[in-house]
């Protein structure tokens, strides 16, 4: 009998480009192996799943996250300025 396949996203975005990739999974995927599942590391070689935080739909989690049908598992990129600095700095502006 074939394991039941459950559709999943994975998201990544740099400042030029956004690329969403569906792939179907087994049911019981974690995280991590939807992302290599999906080819997005080959694609993107500066991500780093050892240094980048990973979320479904906003909400950080781990990588051992089991995925539901549905999910969106977004890789986040490392900030390039602390939110509170860029916030002062516009104010002063």
């Amino acid at each position: 009998m074939a394991a039941e396949l459950i559709n999943v996203e994975v998201a990544y975005a740099r400042l030029d480009q956004q690329v969403i990739v569906a792939v179907s999974v087994p049911a019981e995927t974690s995280a991590e192996q939807a992302i290599l599942a999906s080819g997005i590391l080959e694609r993107f070689p500066e991500i780093d799943l050892s240094q980048q935080k990973v979320g479904i739909f906003s909400q950080i989690c781990t990588l051992q996250k089991i995925l539901n049908n549905g999910d969106r598992i977004e890789i986040y990129r490392p900030l390039l300025q602390d939110p509170m600095t860029a916030r002062r700095n516009r104010l002063q502006k």
